[in-house]
């Protein structure tokens, strides 16, 4: 039997973790955290599939990707389009495989525009205000679906 796949997928200027604010975001970069998701995918009979992109449409074709080719679950960091994409919401409602919403921070801490959330309102669970780790749990929670 093949290991069931999650989809991690990254948006806009996570490619840039590990030297942008580090104060917020860490000093990981998304390199760093792809790699122990691998470990830890193997560790519970998962493969992850881990990609970022910093355009909407990419993330919108990926999560359609996901559902096609039935995908386990998605794991969603959509950067800054988590308070401004009607579009990736849509596609999340649009779509059965279960999406859990990631954040590195925590949105409610920070700024007022962060506040809202239109992953979300269409994910079935958030993880946030871990740092790297976070990735990680919501990756634990992924295999316990």
């Amino acid at each position: 039997m093949s290991a069931k796949r999650v989809f991690v997928l990254s948006g806009p200027n996570l490619n840039l973790l590990g030297t942008r604010e580090p104060q917020i975001y860490g000093h990981d970069t998304l390199a760093d955290i792809h790699a122990r998701l691998e470990t830890q995918a193997a560790t519970l009979g998962l493969e992850v599939d881990c990609r970022q992109s910093n355009h909407e449409g990419v993330l919108i074709d990926w999560l359609h990707e996901a559902n096609a080719t039935g995908a386990h679950a998605i794991l969603l960091n959509a950067g800054a389009y988590t308070h401004t994409s009607v579009a990736l919401h849509d596609a999340i409602k649009a779509i059965t495989v279960p999406v859990i919403e990631v954040h590195l921070s925590n949105p409610h801490k920070r700024e007022e525009f962060r506040h809202k959330s239109y992953i979300g309102m269409a994910a079935m669970a958030t993880v946030a205000g871990f740092g790297a780790a976070s990735y990680g749990v919501a990756l634990g929670a992924a295999a316990g679906l």
